[in-house]
């Protein structure tokens, strides 16, 4: 069985990145094929095949990939696969509408539809900083991207969503059904409890608008609470100058410190809508609670009062009343990590390896 991956792009860091990085470590004889690749803002993928369309040779393609929107759906299309088994892409945007070989099975890995076209296209036109003749074409732009997308997400033989929650947006927006939910791989081993529990909590996210970091800051300067943040991104300095003195940033931290800052911090601090997210997880694989938004990923792997405590509205009003409410005693660290553990990685690999052995037999026999 020859196989090979697909990734959307290889220019930031994150749980997508992750997630291939395992899928890499699964089929390790699979090439990675990707629109771009930037070697000096992302690590871990020095010894992979790394195969990247014609938009490698684009000027700032990797800062500035947005601008190449209108040539992404040719650059997917062009990528020759005629030669493999099995395809299998890993995405949350274009590179899952490749053109497969008949003989091809392609699994798509989805971490969401599209956003800057489905769920989070109109924050994604506020956004728009390019100017207001750009402003007045894109939406004109992403309506024909819109349909090439969901036209693409025909062409997957089958979706793996990575929660419940993003099943029924695959649903909604392309129409397919995605009863298989394989969550992604966390490696929990890595994380541990400590007998020493410091006086702060701490948030981990990057600063970005939509991840409602301001609602935490907001929270916190009214309780006067000290809060860590772990994260770097665009809103940094508008978050900076809205903290208080007793909210402290710590931008981008090594891994090891991010490990003892999760198992020392009172609780961690969740109040964002996520596709999954990772940073629960490794909080509870910490033996510590989680506070967290009612919505998205965060219904699926916290257990409301059991480890971690669940706010419905997604407002610093009710992040403040939880907090208030909130009993870290109660919980107990050991049984905390122990429900983090049915999220660990080997779980998704053997999940992921039975999905694919199991859907190949069955496209040879109908193929």
């Amino acid at each position: 069985m020859k196989v090979a991956l697909l990734h959307d792009y290889l220019n930031q860091a994150g749980g997508a990145e992750r997630v291939l990085l395992a899928l890499s470590e699964l089929f390790p004889e699979a090439p990675i094929y990707t629109l771009i690749h930037d070697k000096k803002r992302l690590s871990g993928f020095e010894n992979k095949d790394i195969r990247t369309s014609f938009l490698q040779k684009m000027p700032l393609a990797s800062s500035k990939i947005r601008w190449y929107l209108p040539l992404m759906p040719t650059a997917v299309e062009q990528l020759d696969l005629s030669e493999y088994d099995v395809v299998i892409s890993s995405s949350s945007a274009l590179i899952k509408g490749v053109i497969t070989h008949p003989h091809t099975l392609h699994i798509c890995y989805c971490y969401t539809p599209t956003r800057y076209l489905w769920s989070d296209t109109h924050q994604y036109h506020k956004d728009i900083k390019e100017g207001k003749l750009v402003k007045h074409i894109l939406p004109m732009y992403l309506s024909k991207l819109r349909q090439w997308d969901h036209s693409a997400a025909q062409r997957v033989d089958h979706f793996v969503a990575q929660s419940d929650f993003i099943a029924k947006r695959i649903k909604n927006y392309y129409n397919r059904d995605s009863s298989t939910i394989i969550h992604p791989p966390t490696d929990t081993e890595n994380f541990y409890i400590s007998s020493e529990i410091g006086n702060y909590y701490l948030l981990i996210s990057r600063l970005k608008p939509y991840k409602k970091v301001d609602l935490a800051i907001k929270a916190f300067n009214k309780l006067n609470i000290p809060l860590k943040i772990i994260g770097i991104g665009e809103d940094e300095k508008r978050l900076k100058k809205l903290a208080k003195d007793h909210i402290e940033f710590l931008g981008a931290v090594p891994e090891e410190e991010k490990r003892k800052l999760l198992s020392q911090c009172i609780g961690l601090i969740h109040p964002q809508e996520e596709d999954y997210g990772l940073t629960p997880i490794e909080a509870m694989a910490s033996g510590r609670p989680v506070i967290a938004y009612n919505a998205g990923g965060a219904k699926e792997t916290v257990i409301d009062g059991q480890t971690g405590q669940l706010f419905k509205e997604q407002s610093w009003e009710a992040l403040i009343d939880t907090i208030i409410k909130f009993k870290p005693d109660k919980y107990i660290p050991q049984e905390t990590k122990a429900h983090a553990e049915n999220f660990n990685s080997q779980k998704f690999y053997q999940q992921i390896k039975e999905f694919v052995e199991t859907s190949y037999q069955d496209f040879k026999i109908n193929n």
